[in-house]
């Protein structure tokens, strides 16, 4: 195995794993100790494959906090990835848009993250062999990295905007009044996974990156009642655009 590069493709995103050369596929039932989705558009695979020779390990599917589990087993594949030589982290999730200037379609680049889970992956005795007590948080999400996602982005015509993503326990969607703090906070968009991952991330010494696919309109900002399948189908909608540019990107990183 020689893959420096981990993906974690949420709702509606795991269509990437499908165009990798050279696959190998495990089900996460199949890896001792490995969480298992229960959530619709979670395939739940762990596939190795390669992109123009370079080899990537793409975790299709997460677990999320809501289902159950602690935090430390949902972050618990992020050790695996570390543990299996990743490098490079590249996170990416499906959210509800909290800045008004962002539609469904977008994708957004994560410069930075509130933690409003009320928990955190850290929290126990710390193995000082996977990473320090007090992890710095300073610079969660790789600036250098972020710079050549727009880079690649401007080149090939691809949209990309930037701001803040809030990560909330769920699984209710936000109420209108919680978007409106959001917004005070300084959230662009809102989900219920991604932190806890992008913490552990760093802890290990990783460098993070996530994208965001922007779904819907977060609570209180359209008529439109929220629901899980617009999530799924606005995924699909930006599918082929995002797999194009992550190729590109995974070539110059």
């Amino acid at each position: 195995l020689n893959a420096s590069l981990g993906m974690v493709l949420g709702s509606g995103l795991g269509g990437f794993a499908d165009g990798l050369d050279d696959v190998t596929a495990i089900a996460y039932e199949d890896i001792p100790h490995f969480p298992v989705s229960s959530v619709s558009g979670h395939a739940g695979k762990l596939v190795v494959g390669s992109i123009e020779g370079r080899q990537i390990i793409v975790m299709q599917g997460r677990v999320h906090y809501y289902e159950g589990y602690s935090m430390q087993e949902v972050t618990f594949p992020v050790r695996v990835l570390a543990q299996l030589g990743v490098k490079q982290l590249l996170l990416t999730n499906a959210a509800g848009t909290v800045n008004e200037s962002f539609a469904p379609g977008d994708v957004m680049v994560i410069r930075d993250h509130l933690n409003l889970t009320g928990d955190n992956p850290l929290i126990g005795r710390n193995d000082d062999r996977l990473g320090v007590r007090f992890p710095d948080m300073s610079e969660v999400y790789s600036s250098a990295i972020s710079a050549t996602m727009r880079e690649v982005a401007d080149a090939s015509g691809f949209k990309l905007c930037e701001g803040v993503y809030a990560g909330l326990s769920g699984p209710s969607y936000e109420t209108p009044a919680e978007i409106r703090m959001l917004r005070t906070l300084g959230a662009d968009a809102v989900g219920m996974s991604t932190v806890a991952e992008a913490i552990v991330g760093k802890h290990g010494g990783l460098d993070v990156f996530g994208l965001s696919v922007i779904t819907n309109y977060a609570a209180g900002m359209s008529s439109q009642p929220l629901d899980h399948q617009e999530v799924k189908d606005t995924g699909e909608m930006v599918k082929d655009k995002l797999s194009a540019f992550l190729r590109t990107l995974v070539s110059k990183l």
